[in-house]
Order: structure tokens, then sequence, then C-alpha cells
């Protein structure tokens, strides 16, 4: 039974706007500020170095504003005033995006496809980065009070990684509750280091007049794009804003970026500005040179606190997306466990920890330190925020109904700025800036041939289908013999008669007397209403046709479902059911190969690979049996 049925059926109506209370404020801190908000442990230390490592202090003051404008107009304005609006029934991220402009786009839907499809590919090549950069630059800092701990720092996050990963198997329900409050922690302490050093050097407020931020630029010329490649990694996961918007609702995530976030970020960036004005000739990360000699080290502990669970919030990120990606069938289906019986986002995807464990091991090792990661990161993630601009347009227009005029002028605004920035991060494509790039590409590469390999088996198997009306022919003449029983045909048509029935009664020359040919699709929408998750037609004598229905971030439940059948009217005993599924082998066609030969292996290997439907629809393996054939593609 394939996920790959996508579907624009009924809708839902939206979820109402949660309110922000002290605990869905302080929750928001910990799900969506982790990365964001462990930026200035490498940001400023980053664009520092590309201007040689000893700024003047307009200078300096110059890459504060930068900073400060990023902050502002990607974060504050784009992500948290437009992008967060354009909601699919309360869910957010790109692919719900992407599923809720291609749904009204007519022409040119295959454009959008793409555009979400690589920016959603792009989250997992950012998702390998930001563990590896984050906690190496929070080890990092115990090099600012002694030189001694510095062979042992790589090692170190070594074994910190292994164990966040390791750990993914237990699920983040309990630990996640310390989350919020260790970043409010985390926050309230940036804050306070930030705003001892503002208050030395007052000046540094003048960043915020955005003509330094222009006057820098006009003043370096084409070496800006360097510098803009490291402003930008103060804004990596913003997108994050969007993503988690489903968890948690847009207001509590608003109102913690603009009363505590925000605030915390602009007084840490300020403070480390003020430390090059007094000292031009000081070295080291600006960030752990804020802090007192005896603070330092509990600094660091807090800092790779921190990390982690900016690096939970990546891993959680991508275990959500790849179960979006299944369901609306461009990923092949993966075993996922639920790891909370009350939070329906706290799921465990084991390939893929263990795939983005071995990627994020490989760049902390090779790279060594976050000073030279810094150059891989951000191009990923640039990608994908360009991709978002580009749907949000669409969204303005077909979604939203604004003039033309309007939708153009906020759109090219934004593009400008993430050109700016995507630009500036190309610069980086030969110090690893091509290793997410190369990684979403992959991905990309997946997505696109398992969607193509299922819609060529359902075309293939379409071809073959016997006529409906000759079935229920035999059936009503007693050409069929009937005994007792029920029989579930899991079906990937939405026929009555799939052919998997067809073959079954082939092979046994009879049919039970209760039988349910049923198939399960999955909306572009995130959950639909338990009184529309089955549907019954009664096709003929002891014979149902059952179509059951779930949202892309729902966990699929064939029992329940078929449950609200039976309420329907649907004769079916759950008890004595036994579930029928096609085993199906992709072999080459002779004749008309429907995919090019690469495509077809990889689809073949993905195909044998996919999870079964008794773990897939949690079905009692007992009562289950597979019918093989060939499909000939």
């Amino acid at each position: 039974m394939d996920s790959g049925v996508i579907s624009t059926g009924a809708g839902t109506t939206s979820p109402a706007e949660r309110r922000t209370t002290a605990a869905t404020a302080l929750a928001a801190l910990g799900i969506v500020y982790g990365d964001l908000g462990t930026s200035p442990l490498y940001t400023y230390q980053t664009i520092v170095g590309a201007v040689g490592g000893h700024p003047s202090a307009s200078d300096a003051i110059g890459l504060l504003s930068l900073v400060v404008w990023a902050l502002i107009v990607t974060v504050s304005v784009k992500y948290c005033f437009f992008v967060m609006r354009a909601d699919n029934h309360g869910e957010g991220g790109i692919l719900a995006l992407m599923s809720l402009v291609t749904g009204r786009a007519g022409r040119g839907s295959g454009v959008l496809i793409a555009m979400g499809l690589f920016g959603a590919a792009l989250i997992y090549g950012d998702g390998i980065i930001t563990p590896a950069i984050s906690v190496l630059s929070a080890l990092e800092g115990v090099n600012v009070v002694t030189e001694v701990f510095k062979p042992y720092v790589l090692p170190a996050a070594i074994v910190i990684l292994i164990g966040l990963f390791a750990l993914q198997t237990r699920g983040t329900a309990s630990i996640g509750r310390v989350f919020g409050p260790v970043m409010a922690v985390w926050f309230a302490t940036i804050a306070t280091l930030g705003l001892f050093g503002v208050l030395r050097h007052p000046e540094v407020a003048a960043a915020i007049d955005p003509r330094h931020a222009i006057g820098f630029l006009a003043g370096h010329g084409w070496h800006s794009f360097v510098v803009l490649g490291g402003v930008f990694l103060a804004i990596t996961g913003g997108e994050a804003l969007y993503a988690d918007m489903g968890h948690l609702g847009r207001n509590p995530i608003r109102s913690s970026w603009y009363c505590v976030v925000l605030p915390a970020l602009l007084l840490s960036y300020g403070g480390q500005t003020a430390l090059p004005i007094e000292n031009p000739d000081l070295d080291g990360n600006p960030f752990f040179k804020l802090a007192p000699a005896w603070a330092v080290i509990p600094l660091v502990l807090l800092a790779t606190l921190a990390t982690i669970i900016a690096s939970q919030a990546i891993i959680t990120g991508a275990f959500s997306l790849t179960r979006q990606a299944m369901q609306l069938g461009w990923f092949p289906g993966m075993r996922i466990r639920q790891t909370s019986a009350e939070e329906y986002g706290q799921i465990y995807v084991p390939f893929v920890n263990w795939t983005m464990m071995l990627g994020t091991l490989a760049l902390a090792y090779g790279f060594g330190s976050s000073d030279r990661l810094a150059g891989a990161y951000g191009t990923a993630v640039s990608t994908t925020m360009l991709l978002t601009t580009a749907l949000l347009f669409r969204a303005m227009r077909d979604v939203w109904r604004w003039p033309v005029a309007v939708a153009l002028i906020v759109s090219v605004t934004f593009l400008l700025i993430d050109l700016a920035f995507f630009s500036a991060n190309l610069l980086k494509l030969a110090e690893g800036g091509w290793i997410p790039l190369l990684f979403g590409g992959l991905i990309f590469t997946v997505m696109t041939t398992w969607h193509r390999g299922v819609e060529a088996v359902r075309r293939r198997l379409a071809e073959g289908e016997e006529s409906t009306d000759a079935f229920l022919a035999d059936l009503e003449t007693g050409r069929i013999p009937r005994v007792p029983g029920t029989a579930v045909f899991l079906s990937r048509s939405n026929t009555a008669i799939p052919p998997v029935m067809v073959r079954h009664v082939a092979q046994i020359k009879a049919l039970q007397e209760t039988v349910v040919s049923l198939s399960v699709r999955f909306e572009e929408i995130p959950r639909v209403p338990t009184a529309e998750r089955a549907t019954s037609h009664h096709v003929a004598g002891g014979l149902w046709h059952v179509i059951v229905r779930f949202g892309f971030v729902e966990i699929p439940n064939l029992a329940e479902a078929l449950a609200c059948a039976k309420d329907q009217g649907c004769p079916l005993n759950l008890e004595d059911a036994v579930y029928f599924a096609a085993r199906d082998e992709v072999v080459r066609s002779e004749t008309h190969p429907r995919l090019p030969a690469w495509r077809r292996s990889l689809f073949g290997f993905m195909y044998r690979n996919a999870i079964r439907a008794p773990d897939r629809f949690d079905l009692p393996a007992d009562k289950f049996l597979e019918i093989g054939r060939q499909v000939r593609l």
C-alpha cells in the first residue's frame, strides 16, 4: 500500500488562533528559537573575520547595523508578518505552503511543486550542519580561558552529537519540558552580558540607523558579499518560525520573538560590537569575551545545553518533514514511531535519524572547528528562504487575492534581500557550501523519483484492470464462490474492484462473504475531521468500497478509520477480518519503458525496501497476507 495518493479534496476549517500564554510563550523559546538563539555564538566572530579580524569603530557599527536590519526585515517583517499568514489550515513549513498554493495554481503548478520540494530537501542539508556548528562553537568557548582543552573540543563534540542522536529513540516528551526554561535562562544570560557591553559603549545604538549598513556596503564594494555571507548566519533558523507554527500557533511565536528573543539578540550583538571598539586588537570569540573570566566555564556549559536544544529542534523538524513528505506521496514509506501519546509531533524516524547522525559527524570531523564550518553553513537556508518568497507571491495572489501591484512590491522587496544573501552564500561553495546543496539535491532526486515511480506503477496497473462489470457479473451469477469470513483488500487505485482482489480470486477460486475494497487517501490538508474520516459505498452483495482519508500530519490508523465505516453501515467484523495487499516487484519493460533506467533502478530499490502495510497502518501482522506480482516499468 503506497502513500502516493495526492488529493485536494474537501478541506477542514483552520484551527482557532492559539492565545499567547506564559506556557505557550515559554514553549516557543524551547521549540522554535534554539537555532536563532544560539547564532550569536559564531555569527559576529565570522563577520569580523570576513573584514580582516580587527574592524574600525565605524566598520564595527556598520557590521552591527547589517545584523540588526537582517533580523528586522527577514524575521520580524517577512516571516512574522507575511509568511506566517500563509498557513495551511494552521500548519506551516515549505511543504505546507507548496500544498496550499499548488491546489489553486492550475498552470505552472509543476514549477511551484519543484520549488517546494527542493526547498524542503535543502532543510535536510541544513539539518546535518546545524548540530555540528552549534555544539562546536559552544565547546570552543573554553579556549577563551585556556588552550589546554583545545585538543579535546572536537572529541567532546563528537561524543555529545552521538549521544544526542542516540537519545532520539526515547523521544523528547519528557526532556522537552525543560527546553523552554533552559532557553529562557539562555536569552536572559546573553541579554545581560550584551547589556553590560552596550552600557560601556552606548554609541553602538547608532546601528539602528540603516545608513550605517548602507554605508558599509557602499564603502567595501564587492567584498561586502563576503560579509553578507557571515551576516546571514544571524538569521538562520528564521524558517523555524513558520515550520513550527502548527505546533504552537503564530501568536505565541510572534510574542516570544518581539518580547524576548529579538531584544536579547540585539543586546548580545551590540555587546559584542562594543568589544572591538574598546580594544581594536582583541582576538578570540567576542561572545565569550563578554563574560568575566570566572563565568566562562558556566557559560560554556549553558551554551552547550542551548546548542543541544537547537540541534534537537532541527532533528525533530526533519522527522516531521519526512512524515509530511510521506503522506503527500514524495517519500517511500518509512518506519515512524510515536514517542508521546499526547503530542502528535513527538515522533522518531530511525532511518532519518541515523543518516543525519552520520552526515553531522562527518562534517564535524572533516571541518574540525566552527569557524571553518561556517563556510559550509548558509547556502541551503538562503536557497530555502528564496524559494519561500517565490511561493509566498503565489499565496498573495491566489489565496489572499492581493492586487498584482501590491503583491509584486512586497515580494520583490523580499526577493532582492533574499537574492543578496543567496548570492553571498554562493561565494562559500568552495569552502564547503556545496555539501548541503549536494545533500539537498540527492534528497530532491529521491523525492521526484519516488513520486514518478508510484504514478508509473498506478498507470501500469490501471491498464491491466479487469472490467468492474464483468467481475460483478461473475459475483451475481455465482461463478465466484463465497466462503465465510471478512476480507479487506488494500488498494492503490480508487476503483471498487482492485487488481489485488481479482488476483486473489484467480488464485483461491473463491471470495469471502464480506469484502471491503479499501482506498487510503492522504489529503493536502493537515488533518481530516473524524466525521469525514471514512466514506463507504455498497457495491454488490457483501462487497463494499471504503475510502478513508488522513491529513498529512496525521498518523494513519486503519482500524480506527474502519470503525468509522462500520458506523456508517458497512457490516465489517474487525476481529474476523483478514487484510490483503499486493507485494509488487518492479522489473524492466522490454517494449515501453516508463522510467529511465537509473530512475527505475532507484525506484525499484526504494519500492522493495519501503515499510510494509502492517507497520505503516498498524495492522495485525498475523492477519495480513501479501500477493506477489511483477510490474513492468
